[in-house]
């Protein structure tokens, strides 16, 4: 698996905007704390744009996200933050140079599209985990940080919850990330395989039917059949209507997962969740157990 070398003192980290702006004092506490790990923090040309909502014009974003990734002096891209707008640019970017010396390109949320992306295209691992505009003002770390730090500096992956799951124990690469985003790239370049996968999902800010319909797309397009398993994240801030929708997202989860016989995992400590968003890693083979007591645990083998 040609999989990115762990960064060292010294590595240097880019910031990247394909999607929503960013402003330099939203990303100064973030330049902060990547500088206090050791990491030479490139802050590229460019980064603050502005085109409505999103970090530049289209071209403007595909432009800087080329330069990073063809940049062979950079060891890991961090994407400052979601919202919208990556798929916009994901079909003008060249992932050769990439390819020949993967780097670790880091976030979660609309960095979904990315994510899958290299995935189906390339099978390279990435890191789904806190991005820039979520550190801290105050500079203290948290376990959003603390997990992606241990990730970029090669220290042993181990995520641990609990939940309410029958005991399992299973190996598998992890791929998936946000719903919404998986939901809109069915039938693209970017659709993730999940067969033999265990594919993880988290949302923010839906209406419950929302979530209903997203997940019986995946269901009716093959996504949740022959899974290692299912780890679900934050289902954060979800809204109803003035009739309720009548079910939760747990609720709806299983009713789209069906007899299928595998692990489900619920309250994985993944996504939209602020200060507790753990790095994971996907695409690289994890171990998957849970035991009598609960307790879930995700490792590298």
């Amino acid at each position: 698996m040609n999989t990115p070398a762990p960064l060292h003192p010294g590595s240097r980290v880019a910031l990247a905007a394909p999607a929503r702006a960013v402003s330099p004092d939203e990303m100064a506490p973030a330049i902060a704390i990547l500088s206090s790990w050791g990491l030479e923090v490139v802050v590229p040309d460019g980064l603050y744009a502005r085109d409505g909502q999103l970090a530049g014009t289209d071209s403007h974003r595909a432009a800087l996200m080329q330069r990073l990734l063809d940049d062979p002096s950079v060891d890991a891209i961090v994407c400052c933050r979601g919202g919208y707008g990556t798929v916009r640019i994901v079909d003008r970017l060249d992932f050769g140079a990439f390819a020949r010396q993967p780097k670790w390109l880091v976030g979660y949320s609309d960095v979904t599209v990315l994510h899958s992306h290299v995935q189906r295209t390339l099978g390279i691992p990435t890191l789904h985990a806190t991005m820039p505009v979520n550190f801290p003002a105050d500079l203290q770390p948290t376990p959003a940080t603390e997990s992606l730090r241990r990730a970029l500096f090669g220290k042993p992956v181990d995520l641990q919850w609990s939940t309410d799951a029958e005991p399992c124990c299973t190996e598998a690469p992890i791929v998936g990330g946000n719903l919404s985003i998986l939901y809109s790239l069915l039938g693209s370049a970017s659709q993730i395989d999940t067969r033999g996968k265990a594919l993880l999902i988290e949302d923010l800010d839906e209406y419950l039917y929302h979530i209903d319909r997203m997940l019986q797309a995946l269901r009716r397009a093959g996504m949740l059949d022959h899974l290692a398993a299912l780890v679900v994240g934050g289902m954060s801030d979800m809204h109803d209507n003035s009739i309720p929708f009548g079910r939760t997202p747990r609720q709806m989860v299983l009713e789209a997962v069906g007899d299928r016989r595998y692990p489900v995992l619920f309250d994985a400590p993944v996504g939209h969740l602020g200060a507790d968003n753990r790095a994971l890693p996907l695409g690289t083979p994890m171990k998957i157990m849970c035991d009598d007591s609960k307790k879930v645990r995700i490792f590298a083998p």
